[in-house]
């Protein structure tokens, strides 16, 4: 499947389905989260978007164009020949192809998600091309048929949002037993959004992810962390507070402790941000899809403090 960005415009002339792609969910990134650190979030459950779906793809003259053309050239037996002319052509359920419903509807057919190729439920969208006339739901039977919220799944994958350094006082090297103050420069993680639409059809769904909590693994069994879930919740707009002068005797709000010098390396420290994700439609329907992560690593030293003899 081939998408494009938010200046496509689809239309139908009759004879032909004119989009980036015939009939393709158009994306809307304006909104979205960008730079060279920006990167998709993994889903907090096993769910995934989907691999495949059913959306608008043919006229009646272009399915025509594509059918002749395989029984000509590529139609695996002549048993197959039969059945699909059968199919399309023959009253079977279609008859000449649904040209006298030229202009009132589209032929629908499977479309892969980009990027889910070898996933092996790109396969699941096994049916034949199907006729929907314009205005009607597509069939029940079709759980893979684009709605509202199939737009918002197919979003959800093109979602992209910053990298998640964290602001750490003291700053690349700490100290054995000193609390470490983690913070987020919130300015730089603001909600962020596409829009999916099929233009044929008048429909769009808008998903958004907020970021709401940083996760902190130190990167190592012998640390502590604050709190010590190490889930940094978000509060007045803000993660974790910063350092100032005056807090040396304070425990911070988001941060770590270490028990043990990293020796002559360092500690992997991770920073995970976990984004609520939620979606809005055309069609006035809306609601949550499984909370979002994305995270990176750094490296923080840290060293004995060294004893004074006096």
């Amino acid at each position: 499947m081939t998408e494009a960005d938010s200046d496509a415009s689809a239309k139908a002339d009759g004879d032909t389905v004119s989009a980036a792609v015939s009939g393709a969910v158009v994306f809307d990134r304006a909104k979205n989260g960008s730079g060279e650190s920006a990167g998709a979030v993994t889903s907090s459950t096993t769910w995934t978007p989907p691999a495949c779906y059913y959306a608008p793809k043919y006229t009646p003259k272009e399915i025509e164009a594509q059918m002749r053309q395989v029984w000509s050239s590529s139609a695996p037996s002549n048993e197959w020949i039969v059945s699909s002319q059968n199919y399309f052509v023959n009253g079977d359920p279609y008859k000449d192809f649904n040209k006298d419903k030229t202009g009132k509807g589209y032929w629908w057919d499977s479309y892969v998600t980009e990027g889910r190729e070898a996933d092996p439920h790109a396969q699941d969208c096994d049916k034949e091309p199907f006729w929907v006339d314009t205005g009607d739901a597509p069939p029940a039977d079709v759980p893979q048929a684009i709605t509202a919220e199939t737009l918002a799944q197919l979003a959800y994958a093109e979602i992209r949002v910053p990298s998640t350094k964290v602001d750490l006082a003291p700053a690349g090297t700490t100290k054995v037993n000193l609390p470490t103050w983690a913070w987020l420069d919130t300015a730089k993680f603001k909600p962020v959004s596409v829009t999916a639409s099929v233009p044929l059809l008048g429909l769009s769904a808008t998903t958004t992810a907020e970021p709401v909590s940083l996760k902190i693994t130190p990167g190592t069994g012998d640390a502590l962390t604050y709190p010590a879930s190490g889930e940094c919740e978000i509060h007045d707009g803000k993660i974790g507070e910063p350092y100032a002068k005056g807090k040396a005797g304070e425990t911070p709000s988001c941060g770590v402790k270490y028990l043990r010098s990293s020796g002559n390396g360092s500690y992997k420290l991770q920073a995970t941000i976990t984004w609520k994700i939620s979606w809005t439609s055309t069609t006035g329907q809306g609601g949550d899809l499984p909370n979002g992560t994305f995270g990176a690593d750094q490296d923080v030293v840290v060293q004995e403090i060294q004893a004074v003899n006096r």
